[in-house]
């Protein structure tokens, strides 16, 4: 009989800590702002669908021109000071100082003292997908507005790149620390890898 308890006592721990594991895994996963979540991505996808349904929605160009900036307006002010602080715990603005100097301020929000994380891991993946992937997807569109010389959508274009690559590269700053060059990193990055192929090589040589 003392065996047997033993083992339910046993038993007892292991299910405890199970259940402890998927609770922390499901708290990871959990979208905890999702009002937050989907204004990141409603107003920068809104402005992609318009500009490729423009032609078929109406046959004005500044009704869909004003359209596309409106909703490229409303995604910078979202996603600067609101969906970026809450979601992944970063936000970036510009100050002046008493002198009249203009500053540019990037800060992270730090973990708390229980070592909680400031964001979910779900809430990171949309944050940093939509940061990422709408820029480029403007950059393309730039590049196909000019090569088909569509002149007029150009100014267009160049707003969405303007202003989704300014929260990007502010959002980036954030991330790596507002001390560090993106140059440097960038060019040490590719140091390192240019040293590892050529280690490579040179083994696979003596070999």
């Amino acid at each position: 009989m003392l065996r047997q308890d033993s083992n339910d006592d046993t038993e007892d721990v292991s299910l405890f800590d199970a259940d402890e594991e998927v609770s922390s895994r499901s708290k990871k996963s959990k979208i905890r702002h999702p009002v937050a979540s989907f204004f990141h991505l409603f107003f920068r996808v809104s402005a992609i669908v318009v500009y490729l349904l423009c032609e078929l929605i109406s046959s004005s160009f500044i009704a869909c021109m004003v359209s596309i900036i409106l909703l490229l307006s409303c995604d910078f002010w979202a996603v600067k000071n609101v969906t970026g602080r809450l979601m992944v715990g970063l936000r970036w603005w510009n100050q002046v100082d008493d002198d009249g100097k203009s500053h540019w301020v990037f800060e992270a929000r730090k973990a708390s003292a229980q070592g909680k994380k400031v964001s979910s891991e779900a809430e990171s993946r949309i944050f940093w997908l939509g940061l990422v992937t709408c820029p480029v997807i403007w950059v393309i569109f730039a590049f196909s507005a000019l090569f088909s010389f569509k002149v007029k959508w150009l100014a267009v274009v160049t707003m969405g790149v303007v202003l989704q690559g300014a929260n990007l590269y502010g959002y980036i700053k954030c991330k790596v620390g507002r001390t560090t060059n993106l140059t440097s990193m960038a060019t040490s990055y590719l140091g390192r890898q240019f040293l590892r192929q050529t280690v490579v090589k040179d083994d696979q040589a003596e070999s």
